[in-house]
């Protein structure tokens, strides 16, 4: 199911999001369009990833996503890879894709698995929205530190980790939550 509202919102997938195999997107342009909030509502995994895909897809001109993961209860490393080779195709396109709102356990298993360092992770889309990248020039093309690379953070065929030396990202990267130490 894709449509469309009056306020220009959007809904891909199927709802209602909590109940067992059911996940929904709910897409919300701001006025101008060049940021959209991408909202994910449910369980992401294998089996339900593609209304996500859908979405970032066709919202890939933006020149800021901010995804909402208020109401994301499980993400599995399949959606973590979509929003990862989503980020890499906005930084390649000269445009953000930040987080918002990550809750347990998902916030834990973007912790476990490095994420946390590769995305701007804001406490909510009140946060996310009120760091508005057109303030700054800058901040639209700011790499993300050792994690910048657009594959997953892991084991890699060397042996290493893929996660770089271990250090934060230097001030202003990007990378990380606001307010944490650098």
């Amino acid at each position: 199911m894709d449509g469309s509202r009056d306020s220009g919102e959007e809904v891909f997938g199927s709802g209602p999001p909590h109940r067992p195999g059911r996940f929904r997107v709910d897409v919300r342009p701001d006025r101008d369009r060049r940021t959209v909030v991408v909202a994910p509502l449910g369980e992401l995994d294998h089996d339900t990833v593609e209304p996500l895909d859908t979405a970032l897809e066709k919202h890939a001109d933006a020149a800021r996503i901010v995804v909402d993961c208020a109401g994301l209860d499980f993400c599995d490393s399949t959606g973590l890879n979509l929003l990862l080779k989503a980020r890499a195709r906005a930084l390649g396109a000269g445009a953000r894709l930040d987080l918002a709102g990550l809750r347990p356990p998902v916030d834990r298993m973007f912790e476990i698995t490095g994420a946390l360092r590769v995305f701007q992770v804001y406490e909510d889309v009140r946060e996310a929205l009120a760091d508005d990248p057109r303030a700054d020039p800058s901040a639209t093309n700011r790499p993300a530190g050792p994690a910048a690379d657009p594959s997953p953070p892991g084991p890699s065929a060397d042996g290493g980790t893929g996660e770089g030396s271990g250090d934060a990202p230097a001030p202003g990267a990007g990378g990380g939550r606001p307010g944490d130490p650098v």
